[in-house]
């Protein structure tokens, strides 16, 4: 396995406003989509936030003293629910804090 020093993240390029309007056209996305609003907008939080730290999932397991791949389903989100543990861990491997707050409901 390659020494920590050697990883280096490069992200892959995404044009996420173009996907979504691909992804709007078919039945039943738009309204998925807007129900997991708050699970995408944490995972877009925790994949720039890892993009500017420079840190490959690799390094972020390795830190988390995990695997690559829960590393993978932490960003993907889906069925897995992160615990709050996790999320701090991957916060701090990251060189964040985690934030979290209660806010009010507009009416």
């Amino acid at each position: 396995m390659a020494e920590q020093s050697e990883l280096k993240y490069e992200p892959v390029s995404h044009d996420h406003e173009a996907f979504l309007k691909k992804a709007r056209k078919r039945k039943g996305f738009s309204e998925k989509y807007e129900e997991l609003g708050d699970e995408y907008d944490l995972i877009k939080q925790m994949l720039l936030a890892r993009a500017r730290s420079g840190l490959t999932q690799e390094a972020v397991a390795e830190s988390m003293g995990t695997t690559k791949s829960a590393v993978s389903r932490l960003e993907s989100g889906g069925k897995h629910t992160p615990s709050l543990a996790s999320l701090k861990k991957y916060a701090h491997a990251i060189g964040c804090r985690l934030e979290i707050r209660l806010l009010e409901e507009r009416v």
